[in-house]
């Protein structure tokens, strides 16, 4: 491709930048369009991937066509089918009439399935027959319809790794990757990061009638380099955050853009964000079932742990208090109106009987903050002397569902509600994390 063809198409879609991986991206982008070959994009998010898609359809025969951009991972697993391939009436509750699905609307035009990993094993099958034959049935028919579809696909993961895990179907993911785009992170672009700033600014200051912002030589160094975890979309998010606020002073050195930067990020530019490269996002993406086998792991640890202290009660009469200082979080969600604190050389029974560890003899000096479990049954001695504690605690509760609970709420708070991330540090889908708080009606403060 000629580098006029090549300016031109950056100047119509406005794509900013002269980095070769980025060159290479459009290039490709530019000689697959005029084909009805299918294409796969590839790349982090925020990268910029469904501007190629736009790119395709627009520098191709189908440009009059209708273009539609579809994410995967948006819509519940339940309706995905109606969605993309209509249904009949009666075919589901709520089905009150008969709907036309996605790949019928765009009969002679393109489809950009976007998050395409996050697609179900069961629609793959019938997007495969669709791009095979050009076949769909709708949900609750058995009439076989024809389409004229272009299917343009992307991802932020390893397809080949989803399919290794039995998540993607290897069938599906050859033909979708007949033609593959590479979309290049920010952070591989070097003065990308510059010039998409300055525009960035430049468009902002017309927009809000302001003057626009500048960087100085030291705040230029230190801009670029930042690995912006959430690509052009984190970079446009900064440019229009500093250009409102900063209304005094428009030349930014590097002292104040660290400011920002250190907001943003939640920690020292040094260290950089806390983030996962797409390389780890092929190797950490945990399945659900993944998570709960964590949840069970750390019970099991929870469990183990409260074996260890009844057992020294039981030899020694007293708890360890290495043992206590190891586990406080043991009981930092416990009733505390129903739990007994750890009273040295005392023992006073309630009046209504309940078992409670023994007290034993040394110099420990209790945690105010900790509580002792208080335990079922009668107050039994054996011959030894010891309070049986045997039985199961009446007040430890290891709920599998509010363990998982427990654990979305925390990924939520740490990521300020932001649900992508949430579901990246818990290792599952963003579709399975909103399905949870759903079901578990977790308020999003």
């Amino acid at each position: 491709m000629q580098i006029t063809e090549l300016q031109s198409i950056k100047a119509r879609f406005g794509i900013i930048g002269n980095s070769p991986a980025l060159n290479h991206a459009i290039e490709v982008a530019g000689q697959v369009a005029p084909t009805d070959m299918t294409v796969l994009i590839t790349g982090e998010s925020g990268s910029g991937k469904e501007s190629f898609s736009k790119i395709i359809h627009n520098l191709s025969a189908r440009k009059h066509g209708q273009f539609i951009a579809v994410n995967c991972g948006a819509i519940p697993e339940g309706t995905i089918d109606s969605e993309l391939f209509g249904h009949e009436k009666g075919a589901f509750t709520g089905a009150i009439d008969a709907r036309k699905g996605y790949f019928e609307v765009t009969d002679g035009g393109t489809i950009f399935l976007d998050e395409i990993a996050e697609m179900p094993l069961g629609t793959q099958a019938r997007l495969l027959r669709v791009l095979e034959n050009g076949e769909f049935i709708r949900v609750g028919s058995s009439k076989v319809q024809k389409t004229n579809v272009r299917v343009v696909a992307a991802t932020n993961i390893n397809l080949m790794t989803a399919v290794e895990r039995g998540k993607f179907r290897e069938d599906l993911y050859y033909r979708l990757n007949t033609v593959p785009i590479f979309v290049p992170p920010l952070r591989d672009r070097g003065m990308d990061i510059e010039l998409l700033f300055r525009k960035f600014t430049t468009d902002f200051a017309e927009k809000y009638r302001i003057k626009p912002i500048q960087l100085t030589p030291d705040a230029q160094h230190i801009l670029l380099s930042q690995r912006f975890p959430g690509n052009i979309r984190q970079l446009k998010n900064l440019a229009e955050q500093i250009s409102i606020l900063e209304v005094d002073d428009r030349i930014i050195d590097g002292a104040k853009l660290s400011s920002y930067l250190q907001k943003n990020n939640g920690q020292s530019i040094g260290n950089g964000l806390m983030r996962r490269d797409f390389e780890e996002k092929q190797s950490d993406n945990f399945s659900e079932r993944e998570l709960l086998y964590k949840i069970l792991f750390d019970m099991k640890k929870d469990v183990t742990e409260l074996k260890k202290m009844f057992l020294d009660v039981l030899k020694n009469g007293e708890i360890n208090p290495d043992i206590l200082k190891q586990n406080e979080g043991l009981f930092q969600n416990m009733d505390n109106d129903r739990a007994f604190p750890y009273t040295p050389n005392t023992y006073q029974p309630e009046t209504n009987p309940a078992r409670i560890l023994p007290t034993g003899q040394g110099n420990y000096t209790p945690n105010p903050e900790l509580t002792i479990i208080n335990l079922n049954g009668e107050n039994h001695e054996n011959k030894s002397g010891f309070i049986d504690v045997t039985h199961e605690a009446e007040e430890v509760s290891f709920s599998l569902e509010k363990q998982e609970k427990d654990m979305i709420i925390k990924a939520l708070q740490k990521n300020k509600n932001k649900r992508k991330y949430a579901a990246q540090d818990l290792g599952i889908s963003e579709r399975t994390l909103y399905r949870k708080i759903k079901q578990y009606d977790i308020e999003e403060e």
